[in-house]
């Protein structure tokens, strides 16, 4: 317990790194289309590569039977 002050100050110097590095946080919260539209790329490329497609259909199929649709 005597040896909380370096400790302290060794996580300080990582924060500080780590802001360096990456830049500060934004507390702010992101616009869904902005969040949309950095998602959509990544989601179109893991279905084509994957044939996701057929699984989509799939469980959309199987939640419609499940609600009576």
């Amino acid at each position: 317990m005597a040896d909380t002050a370096s400790r302290t100050m060794i996580r300080a110097q990582g924060r500080k790194a780590y802001t360096a590095a990456f830049g500060p946080s934004r507390s702010g919260r992101r616009h869904p289309l902005v969040a949309t539209a950095m998602v959509l790329p990544l989601a179109t490329l893991l279905v084509v590569v994957f044939g996701g497609w057929e699984a989509v259909v799939t469980q959309a199929s199987s939640v419609g039977v499940m609600l009576g649709r």
